[in-house]
């Protein structure tokens, strides 16, 4: 046989023997992975974990291929998950609640307790939510954001005061709040915490933060006011996969908890403009990491959801008067909080 022919037939095998190896070695894994799609905010803080996530295998490792499907807010976040182009958000208790109310049966799992304070100057005359009577105050969620409105009920009880009246609300979009809080256009600023964060590392201060908000109407535990979201009727179907997809969230947030070399791993995705801003990024995802949980956590938000019903009305709870029942998933849970 010529040279030429035998050295073809030879690559031909190799080639043959290379490809069938590959294929024993990856179809256990690949073929038995199921595909989780996660929608998240394009430039979302939720995009920190999941690339931790992903660069650990921590889903991965337990049978499942996670798909990260950016959205463009809140509202597409929302959509795509009534519209089955996702199977999990991250939304809040209260659009879950509702949504249960109207009979769409949605479930809810804690995912972080980091939440937004009201942020002033740090040269600022302001000592305390009475301070604020006559001032400009910008929140960024709308007249119907979750902590505008506990702060109202706060001022309420403890100083007889009505922000919505006593107080000048601006409303803005978060990155347009923080420009009228650091140029002085408004006296306070009550924004999501990561612009908060920003705030404070170009020299702003915390008037109050949530846990004092909480603290002043009767809440002394910390709880959860985002979470993983997602169909009941899924869930169930799937609840093993749940399961393992949020233990990779928590062994994620166990890294980054813990982690500096991660935090520096993360920096570029972070875009923190300097190493102020990158430091109080970092610390304000991790003061909202929660390891335990409360044996009385959903009486906890049982209450505070009234306090928010009584404030925001119909616009923000509709039908629901109450926390829906199941609102919290029965699945996977973190351990419990010991006792004081």
């Amino acid at each position: 046989m010529p040279k030429t022919a035998m050295n073809l037939r030879y690559t031909l095998r190799l080639l043959l023997c290379i490809c069938l190896a590959a294929t024993h070695l990856s179809s256990p894994a690949a073929d038995s992975a199921v595909t989780l799609r996660v929608g998240v905010l394009q430039f979302g803080t939720v995009n920190w974990e999941l690339d931790v996530m992903q660069a650990h295998q921590l889903a991965q490792k337990r049978g499942i291929n996670l798909k990260v499907v950016p959205l463009a807010s809140g509202d597409a976040s929302t959509v795509a998950l009534q519209g089955g182009a996702v199977d999990v958000i991250v939304s809040d208790w209260i659009w879950v609640t509702r949504q249960r109310a109207e009979g769409l049966n949605y479930a809810f799992a804690p995912y972080s307790n980091a939440v937004g304070s009201v942020m002033v100057k740090a040269d600022s005359a302001l000592r305390n939510v009475a301070d604020l009577k006559g001032k400009s105050i910008g929140i960024s969620g709308g007249p119907s954001d979750k902590v505008w409105l506990l702060l109202r009920a706060y001022a309420s009880k403890k100083f007889n005061l009505d922000l919505a009246t006593a107080a000048k609300p601006v409303y803005a979009a978060p990155p347009l709040l923080n420009e009228l809080a650091l140029s002085g256009q408004v006296d306070a600023a009550l924004n999501v915490w990561h612009f908060d964060a920003r705030l404070q590392a170009n020299g702003m201060r915390p008037l109050i933060g949530l846990p004092e908000i909480l603290a002043g109407l009767g809440v002394d535990k910390p709880m959860p006011l985002i979470g993983w979201v997602f169909r009941e009727d899924w869930a169930n179907q799937n609840r093993e996969v749940l399961e393992h997809f949020l233990a990779a969230s928590q062994e994620a947030k166990g890294l980054m908890a813990k982690s500096e070399p991660e935090w520096e791993r993360l920096k570029p995705l972070m875009r923190a403009e300097d190493n102020a801003t990158f430091v109080a990024l970092k610390a304000g995802y991790r003061n909202g990491i929660a390891s335990c949980d409360h044996a009385d956590g959903q009486a906890t938000v049982a209450s505070v959801f009234k306090v928010l019903a009584e404030t925001g009305g119909e616009k923000l709870v509709g039908k629901s008067r109450s926390l829906s029942e199941g609102t919290f998933w029965n699945g996977f849970k973190l351990p419990a909080c010991p006792k004081n």
